[in-house]
């Protein structure tokens, strides 16, 4: 693997960094230690600039090239926030914090980006200016849509901007990715369905809520296999399910649901969101209830962009010699709001044969992080090469 030496030099460092920050997680933007040890290490590495608190808790360093005169300004991403489980992985070095786990690798990317800015601190060997981003809030949050909104990309000129992903099951420190949908759409909803509660022995007496929304259930699975495209990916998911009464003789007033929606276009989207809304009201209607949608739009479509897509994989290809074709993914990613703003890629490093994100035995591969950082110097190196 053609790795850059110094990573090889610093591997152990970026590893002790990433352990430190795996055993002190934070959750969503209170990610005010991570934040600044972040800063703190930009700043001694000799970045020309550090901002925090964009984006509420994130952190911005600019690093410029031995030159600028090709005017070209990258953005490089790294997501830090952790995720609301208990750790069960047994490490030395697992979580201290009740309730809070790097459970999706976040302590790797952010370790991995601080190794790279650290190098392309100390050479400068490329003419431009490159803007390392170290981003909270990314499980669920909306971190990269606030530091947009913030006027991050306007603020320093960002033209193209890449980011990159763990992923178990892949070799370690191989890379796979695709240009166009990537990761999907997130939604949520919540649904109330409202009727007419009374004793289970007399049902004739009520409007049974139970049944509307068990017939609910099973027809929102209609969506994606007699609504949406069958070309097209859809998942509809109820994940909640709760009554106004948990007493086993009585027909509860009214019964809640939750789920998900994860979708891969914009037009398959809107029809979800339109269904649901009719299909929970049509059935409320049916049984004589009333019936309460509420949608809740999440995260964009994430689309990595047709230029940069080959180049990421270029420089994917110059760091393992190969960058295979990564899967669609259903789950979601906020680096959309990132590539709705400026062209870029998102990329997938194989993590190894390891449990899989958001599980509470997952952890980092630390074997990763010199093909990581690898490929975030080379994305800098080969896209603004020094004159």
């Amino acid at each position: 693997m053609a790795v850059k030496n110094r990573f090889a030099e610093l591997h152990d460092d970026i590893t002790a960094w990433r352990r430190d920050l795996h055993e002190n997680p934070e959750i969503l933007f209170e990610t005010h230690r991570t934040s600044g040890i972040v800063a703190e290490k930009l700043r001694a590495f000799g970045c020309d600039e550090v901002v925090e608190g964009i984006g509420r808790t994130g952190v911005v360093g600019v690093i410029k090239g031995s030159s600028t005169a090709s005017g070209k300004v990258v953005g490089l991403r790294a997501d830090m926030d952790a995720l609301p489980i208990n750790e069960q992985t047994g490490l030395d070095y697992a979580s201290k914090t009740p309730d809070a786990m790097h459970a999706c690798g976040h302590d790797g990317h952010t370790a991995m980006l601080l190794g790279a800015a650290q190098y392309l601190a100390e050479t400068r060997n490329f003419d431009g200016t490159v803007v390392v981003i170290f981003q909270p809030a990314e499980e669920g949050g909306g971190g990269g849509r606030e530091m947009c909104e913030d006027g991050m990309m306007d603020r320093w000129g960002i033209q193209e901007v890449y980011g990159m992903h763990n992923w178990p099951g892949m070799p370690t420190g191989s890379f796979g990715i695709r240009p166009g949908a990537f990761f999907a759409a997130t939604d949520q909803f919540d649904i109330t369905f409202e009727g007419r509660g009374g004793h289970a022995a007399k049902p004739h007496e009520t409007i049974d809520t139970t049944v509307m929304a068990a017939q609910a259930v099973l027809a929102l699975q209609t969506i994606a296999a007699r609504n949406a495209d069958p070309v097209e990916q859809i998942v509809v998911s109820v994940t909640a399910f709760e009554t106004s009464s948990k007493a086993f003789n009585v027909i509860p007033q009214r019964v809640q649901m939750k789920g998900t929606v994860r979708t891969m276009s914009a037009d398959v989207r809107s029809l979800a969101e339109k269904r649901i809304n009719e299909i929970c009201n049509g059935i409320a209607a049916t049984f004589g209830g009333k019936a309460d949608v509420t949608y809740h739009r999440g995260y964009p479509v994430m689309v990595n962009h047709d230029e940069q897509t080959e180049f990421a994989a270029d420089v994917a290809r110059s760091v393992s010699g190969d960058c295979v074709e990564a899967p669609l993914v259903m789950g979601g990613e906020d680096f959309a709001f990132m590539l709705e703003e400026r062209p870029g890629a998102y990329i997938l490093v194989g993590n190894g044969d390891t449990a899989a994100v958001h599980h509470p035995e997952y952890n980092f591969n630390d074997e990763a992080i010199p093909a990581g950082c690898s490929w975030w110097a080379g994305i800098v190196e080969q896209r603004m090469p020094a004159a």
